[in-house]
């Protein structure tokens, strides 16, 4: 059976396609790169068609792929059956036509070089009836990671001396030993943060410093971050020779992942994946994955992975259009519109079943919350940014053991507890204050529509809340900004009128120079406090009181 070629052959003849295919039939020798000849042959058929042609040959010389790319861009088909040992090169190296005027290879190739591992990459271009050649490998004694690679020009193929064979045998036997080689071998958490601002933004160090806490929350490896303050492009975030500029640092680095500080539109995040061919996250994929690898509860796994399929539904084409260098199928057409027609309806029927499950368990908790309400119970809610302190001041009010990070969203989950306050009246009346505390997910800024929706049932009993316990963490920077966050939710789900008591926490460890000024102007009703030290409480505990219980003062034991 003949191979056929692959790749960008729609519009060429039959007899072009015919003597591209006999490119399938010649074999080269071991010791050469590419002899004269064939690369004269490969050369001009790429003339005639007006496309560039690539070939992959093996290390024993045998052709083994022959595609066509357009006339400034060669895609690589899946390389996948072509198997490499950790540390070691695929044996395949790429012999591609150069069309354009400049003899330079596209920043393309070094992608495929270090990505793919291949022995070689090869640019061939006839000059005055002299095949030429630039070649580049990978280089196992840089001193600079940023120098992986390393190019080279042959001016006539006809006249070299290089021996093939030898090269590549000591090259790969110093990549196996040199340390440097692990450098090459990338990890799946380790990224590359990226913050795009508009120039008048003047929160791009709070906001970058929030990402990162959320990669590191999601159990990332931070590698770089890259702040760029500018305007917009509408297409790509950042322009495409900043991306391809990125894309040579990820290299570098060995980071396979970027993740940019602002939620990316379906196309950009085709475009950007499409330039880059990196795997491209943005600040609400990062959340959500957060969510779901913290969820506990039944009902929050259900309701994560709601909230990641409503996401990624309408990015699915898009993800399939631009195919990851890390596949090694560069550039290939997608696995077919029936796929990924028949992946959309799968989401929309688990979407369908999950919105099914939720609404059933909304219904048994609206139930537990009617007996709780007949019970006579207050409920006290305490809510906050995420991070500010609010489960630890849950466990130290309730005795209870909830679980601390020093994390963002450590707490997923609602958790209940028994709160009684004492209250007296001359040492001779008493009154016992019972409440139910509540401790809930933490808020964040530009939480994404579908996590809002789909945990809106997590913070439902806020509405049954009689008082509203908002937490901040008043040795944060942007402490103001976070307060602001949290109203701003609140406004946007009507839960601005139930009343509130502003807890600055963590006043045992705020800077000498910080001002809390700024923070008690913006706000009424407000005690200051230590969630982890037990300071301030019996402020806190007076003013719980005092709303439940006028006239009554905190018993002392």
């Amino acid at each position: 059976m003949s191979k056929s070629v692959k790749g960008n052959i729609k519009g060429i003849s039959q007899v072009d396609i015919k003597k591209i295919e006999k490119l399938y039939n010649e074999k080269i020798s071991p010791e050469s790169i590419i002899q004269a000849d064939f690369a004269k042959v490969i050369y001009r058929l790429s003339e005639k068609i007006g496309r560039i042609i690539g070939v992959i040959i093996s290390r024993e010389g045998g052709v083994e792929e022959v595609f066509v790319g357009d006339k400034n861009i060669l895609y690589i088909p899946n390389l996948g059956r072509y198997r490499m040992f950790k540390g070691r090169l695929r044996r395949i190296r790429l012999i591609a036509t150069i069309l354009k005027d400049n003899f330079e290879l596209n920043s393309d190739y070094y992608t495929d070089l270090q990505k793919l591992r291949l022995d070689m990459i090869v640019g061939i271009k006839e000059i005055n009836g002299n095949i030429q050649a630039k070649y580049a490998y990978l280089v196992p004694y840089a001193n600079d990671i940023n120098s992986f690679s390393q190019t080279e020009v042959i001016d006539n193929l006809d006249k070299t001396k290089f021996n093939f064979l030898d090269f590549i045998s000591n090259l790969e036997n110093e990549l196996t030993s040199n340390s440097l080689s692990k450098s090459f071998e990338e990890s799946d958490n380790d990224i590359v943060l990226i913050g795009v601002y508009e120039k008048d933004f003047k929160r791009d160090n709070e906001s970058i410093a929030e990402l990162k806490e959320l990669a590191i929350s999601a159990d990332y490896n931070v590698l770089e971050v890259i702040v760029q303050k500018r305007e917009i492009d509408p297409k790509t975030i950042l322009g495409k020779g900043k991306l391809e500029e990125i894309m040579l640092k990820c290299l570098s680095l060995g980071a396979n992942t970027i993740v940019f500080d602002r939620e990316l539109k379906p196309s950009e995040l085709r475009n950007i994946t499409n330039i880059t061919k990196l795997r491209v996250l943005d600040r609400s994929m990062l959340i959500l994955d957060i969510f779901a690898k913290r969820a506990t509860s039944s009902e929050g796994r259900l309701q994560v992975e709601l909230a990641k399929l409503k996401y990624e539904l309408p990015r699915i084409l898009e993800k399939h259009a631009g195919l990851s260098r890390l596949t090694g199928g560069i550039g290939s057409r997608g696995p077919g519109e029936t796929k990924l027609e028949l992946g959309k309806r799968r989401m929309n029927d688990r979407i369908n079943a999950l919105e099914k499950k939720l609404v059933e368990i909304s219904k048994r908790r609206e139930l537990r919350q009617k007996k709780r309400r007949l019970s006579e119970i207050p409920l006290v809610s305490i809510l906050g940014y995420t991070n500010a302190g609010k489960s630890t001041l849950f466990n130290a009010l309730t005795s209870s053991q909830v679980e601390t990070q020093d994390k963002l969203f450590a707490t997923l989950d609602t958790t209940r507890g028994k709160l009684c306050i004492v209250g007296h009246k001359n040492n001779e009346k008493f009154k016992y204050c019972n409440l139910v505390l509540s401790d809930t997910v933490g808020f964040i800024r530009d939480l994404p529509n579908e996590l809002k929706t789909a945990f809106k049932a997590t913070l439902d009993e806020l509405y049954d809340a009689s008082l509203l316990l908002h937490v901040v963490d008043a040795s944060n920077p942007d402490a103001l900004h976070q307060y602001r966050a949290v109203v701003e939710i609140l406004r946007e789900m009507d839960l601005g009128d139930i009343p509130r008591i502003v807890i600055f926490n963590k006043c045992d460890i705020i800077d000498e120079e910080f001002d809390l000024e700024t923070l008690q102007d913006a706000v009424s009703n407000f005690v200051k406090l230590s969630a982890l030290k037990k300071l301030g409480f019996y402020e806190l505990k007076s003013k719980i009181l005092n709303f439940f219980c006028s006239g009554y003062t905190v018993y002392l034991k």
